[in-house]
């Protein structure tokens, strides 16, 4: 009996300390964004809330279609206000922003037309896919 009590509070250790080792692990996120504009206030928005919430967040945006236009130079909001400083805001926090490849080539669009803090990568739907199934990220739409 009192080696299965052993072994029981060996086992209950172990689990705590694999349970409070996976705790202290930032939460990935990936913020996908496709439909312009309107959505990447909402998500910019979002993001201000999520930071302030867990700061700790490891928090990627990734973009394809019309989601990439809030990262081209110059692009505003419904009211004027451009998003190049809320982006490098965020971009200084740790978010990273990322642009599919396909839809600079669809929309004729050059890379140089890109905030600084934007990164190309090939696919839009395939960096999102990568990022669910191979590296543990949430998925969240605003």
């Amino acid at each position: 009996m009192k080696s299965l009590w052993r072994w029981w509070v060996s086992f209950v250790s172990v689990l705590m300390l694999a349970v409070s080792v996976q705790a202290a692990e930032p939460i990935k996120v990936v913020y996908h964004m496709s439909e312009g504009i309107p959505q990447a206030s909402r998500a910019i928005q979002n993001i201000r809330n999520h930071l302030a919430a867990d700061p700790t967040a490891k928090i990627v945006v990734v973009t394809h279609g019309l989601g990439i236009d809030f990262l081209l130079e110059g692009a505003t909001n419904q009211m004027e206000q451009p998003f190049a400083g809320a982006v490098a805001d965020l971009a200084n926090k740790g978010v990273e922003f990322r642009v599919c490849n396909n839809t600079l080539v669809a929309r004729k669009i050059d890379a140089s037309k890109l905030v600084p803090e934007a990164k190309i990568v090939p696919s839009g739907v395939a960096e999102v896919a990568k990022l669910q199934a191979r590296e543990g990220f949430v998925y969240l739409r605003p």
